[in-house]
């Protein structure tokens, strides 16, 4: 690992300045960067490091959305009583993000700024039409995933944090690699103020999508029959050690009807 600058600004304007150097990057719970770096894939000039912004963490729900702070780790979204009462299948989700190490340092905004293919969180914010709310503006979900660890987010934006409308029913369900316990295919179902929503993660090369025509199923008829004979393509899926992407197209159906209860 090669040396680098380090900072810790105290505000958002600050960090978003620091931010915009040439080759900084951002960390925020650092479980992704820091092992890149460690191996090489990353090799920034600074780190920009967002735990001391006060602003970025925390938790309201009011108005029918729950608003969730940036530097929020993934455990203190998970032991939240307001979550999950609001969104109790975003709780779950939560909750069962990595190990207890990562679930106590890794963040919402970073993991969902660094868009993994096999996050959990993006499901979510796709699955419940959140919105992403940065320094500079408001980024609905459906234009904020554009692929393979990219967003909509410029070099010096900052997520500061995502609105979560609050469902009418909602659930969470995936097929985890047991020794990283990512995805290997995990779907967010809701149905609520953005309508009837299925979002998949783990399985898609380009990262987190939907699936209309489980939408328009579960639209229809809110149940686990109804996901049955619907079917998805595997053109576009991964292929890995792990399994191929007629497995995960498999799986999909599976788990939507599990998700949906």
């Amino acid at each position: 690992m090669q040396a680098f600058a380090y900072s810790r600004p105290a505000s958002v304007a600050a960090a978003a300045t620091a931010a915009a150097a040439d080759n900084a990057k951002i960390i925020a719970g650092g479980q992704s960067l820091l092992p890149s770096m460690r191996l090489g894939l990353s090799a920034p000039e600074a780190l920009i490091d967002l735990s001391a912004v006060p602003e970025l963490k925390g938790i309201t729900v009011a108005g029918g959305s729950v608003k969730i702070g940036a530097m929020t780790t993934h455990a203190e979204v998970a032991a939240s009583a307001a979550v999950r009462q609001a969104i109790p299948a975003l709780a779950e989700l939560a909750g069962n993000i990595g190990d207890r190490q990562v679930r106590n340092r890794g963040t919402l905004g970073g993991s969902v700024a660094n868009n993994d293919p096999a996050a959990c969180y993006p499901a979510a914010v796709l699955g419940l039409g959140a919105t992403v709310h940065t320094n500079r503006r408001d980024i609905a979900a459906d234009d904020f995933f554009l692929g393979m660890y990219t967003t909509a987010l410029a070099d010096d934006e900052l997520i500061t944090a995502i609105s979560f409308p609050v469902p009418a029913k909602a659930g969470w369900q995936k097929f985890k690699q047991p020794a990283s316990r990512f995805s290997l295919v995990g779907v967010f179902v809701s149905q609520g103020p953005q309508g009837t929503r299925v979002a998949v993660t783990g399985a898609g090369a380009g990262g987190v999508f939907r699936v209309p025509a489980f939408e328009a199923a579960l639209a229809k008829d809110w149940s686990a029959a109804a996901c049955q004979g619907v079917t998805v393509s595997a053109d576009g899926l991964n292929t890995d050690l792990h399994g191929s992407a007629e497995y995960r197209a498999a799986l999909i159906p599976v788990l939507t009807g599990r998700a949906v209860g």
